[in-house]
């Protein structure tokens, strides 16, 4: 009787909680999508360009829409940071809508999903091309008040204008069959193209190709071959120390004083995210193979890339870093050194602060007495801005069934199986935070890099000598450390006998710097991250020198 008792009371509570509060929004046709309304204590920026997983958020709610016109936001609706409407305090908000317009597609295998394609802006909800939007409008809010306010979305955004080659940058897009026949429409690759000084004066140079890895960029933003007005960033090189870095690499680039090499940008933006993780995957597609076999002969075609093993590295930070890796180990005889920095996890041991073969829970740290939240961000200062539960309820908000386009998410659509809906099998439950030990274990066994590499050592490791390289700062702002170290004591394991070849791997902690550490603890972190092109260059050109096969070309592209 009292168990029933305190259970009615409960669900009492929760209805007088709930708000009677609506927005109804409209549009001028029917659509499939996200509908996601933002309410922002500032004018500006502009709602939807606040919504973040920091202190500085504000408020995102969402609900999904099938072939409708309108769509309501209501008391039982999720949002973030606040779960509902009734969270919300009464005041003066600036509110605006978005819809994130989904399209139809019927993947092989015979599975009919609705997504948000890429419309070239690298998955970016609040500035996709063809999304409807309201202007923003200053309200009253009343979490009490049964009025419903009304938000029409009149305008669109606009088409973006593609960039523009110069004489040093060029810019290519194919259609990926391999992509296209996964997805049962045309899908495409691009890369940024960055030609070495030279390249037209010297027709018969063949050149070493540097695949730089990281999310979608539209152009080289890294290069500029002309000055940028100082008072941008607090620096001109938006760093803050008034260097303008872009420029610099173009000062360096055509001096003399780097070699000769192209440096070559993918763009795979896909339904899922900015970036593909450059693996095969069954939710994602063979973007793995594709860029292998399609995009990366493509550019050494079209741009007399040298075309051999010897003569490619790849490199990158963050998620630029775990595609690094993931690439020289899965595709070992493609590339000749792999530089990582700051790679997303790529130990699951240590899913950032999360083990997901031990944990039982990926929001809370549990005792028999205690619950800890546990984080997700932190600062330089260690100061936590977000944990597990903020980050997934964030994206839950902007995306059911793994399509909000964000970090977890396409971790979960690249390494997970596909679900019985058709979409990506959770991982973690985005409302409780338990763990799916099944799709975990999936995870293990096809992209926990550390375990891929332990598990095929004595047949990998040969074609990893000496290929391997990581930097990571201590105080990584989402704990990736943490992995790095797991995969340095297996590698340098591997000098124990019976457990080799011995890899020859290098690691840099970097003590106190934060995530985007690149290496080099003696640089200021503005000048490291500045100049990492220049840094790596010089390096890999020792490597592809020592490791070059007789015969290679070593001399037409060292003019």
């Amino acid at each position: 009787m009292r168990v029933s008792a305190l259970i009615l009371l409960a669900a009492a509570a929760a209805a007088q909680t709930k708000s009677p509060a609506r927005f109804e929004i409209s549009w001028d046709r029917p659509l499939d999508g996200r509908v996601l309304l933002m309410l922002s204590t500032v004018a500006s920026p502009e709602p939807r360009m606040a919504i973040n997983e920091g202190l500085s958020t504000q408020q995102i709610f969402g609900a999904d829409v099938e072939a409708a016109r309108t769509g309501a936001i209501d008391g039982a609706t999720l949002g973030y940071p606040r779960d509902t409407l009734a969270d919300v305090p009464a005041g003066d908000y600036y509110v605006q809508a978005v819809l994130n317009i989904y399209e139809t597609v019927h993947r092989s295998g015979g599975r009919t999903l609705k997504l948000p394609m890429d419309q070239g802006e690298g998955q970016h909800w609040n500035r996709k091309p063809g999304n409807l939007y309201s202007e923003p409008v200053k309200i009253h809010f009343d979490p009490a008040s049964s009025v419903a306010v009304k938000v029409a979305l009149t305008r669109t955004i606009p088409a973006i204008e593609p960039p523009a080659d110069t004489k040093f940058v060029k810019h290519v897009r194919i259609q990926s069959k391999l992509l296209s026949a996964f997805w049962g429409r045309p899908m495409y690759l691009g890369a940024i193209v960055l030609l070495p000084d030279g390249f037209d004066a010297h027709p018969g140079a063949h050149y070493p190709v540097l695949y730089y890895q990281g999310h979608f960029q539209q152009t080289f933003t890294a290069f500029r071959e002309t000055p940028q007005t100082a008072g941008r960033g607090g620096g001109r090189g938006g760093r803050g120390d008034g260097i303008d870095y872009p420029y610099k690499l173009y000062q360096d680039w055509t001096s003399g004083r780097l070699p000769h090499m192209i440096i070559a940008i993918t763009q795979d933006a896909n339904p899922f995210y900015d970036d593909s993780y450059a693996v095969n995957s069954a939710n994602v597609g063979p973007y793995g193979d594709a860029l292998t076999q399609e995009l990366y002969p493509y550019v050494e075609k079209q741009f007399r890339g040298i075309g051999e093993p010897w003569a490619r590295t790849v490199y990158g930070g963050s998620t630029g870093g775990w595609r690094a890796l993931a690439l020289q180990v899965l595709y070992p005889d493609f590339f000749n050194g792999a530089w990582v920095f700051c790679p997303d996890p790529i130990d699951f041991n240590a899913y950032a602060m999360v083990n997901l073969y031990k944990d039982d829970n990926a929001f809370f740290a549990r005792s028999q007495w205690k619950r800890v939240p546990i984080p997700m961000m932190r600062d330089a200062a260690g100061t936590i801005s977000s944990d597990m539960d903020d980050a997934l309820r964030l994206e839950l908000v902007l995306g059911t069934r793994g399509r909000s386009a964000e970090q977890f998410d396409i971790w979960q659509a690249v390494y997970s199986p596909v679900g019985e809906d058709g979409y990506p099998a959770p991982v973690i439950d985005p409302r409780t935070g338990a763990i799916d030990r099944k799709v975990a274990a999936y995870w293990k066994e096809h992209y926990d890099l550390d375990h891929i590499m332990e598990r095929d050592w004595k047949t990998l490791g040969p074609k990893l000598i000496g290929k391997l390289h990581f930097a990571v700062g201590e105080l990584d702002t989402y704990y990736l450390e943490r992995a790095v170290h797991l995969t340095q004591q297996f590698l340098d394991s591997t000098r124990e006998p019976g457990k080799g070849p011995y890899a020859d791997a290098t690691f840099d902690f970097g003590p106190g710097r934060p995530h985007g550490y690149s290496g080099d603890i003696f640089l200021p972190a503005a000048v490291a991250s500045g100049t990492m092109h220049q840094r790596m260059m010089p390096v890999m050109l020792d490597r592809m020198l020592k490791t070059a096969p007789a015969g290679a070309d070593t001399r037409s592209w060292r003019y």
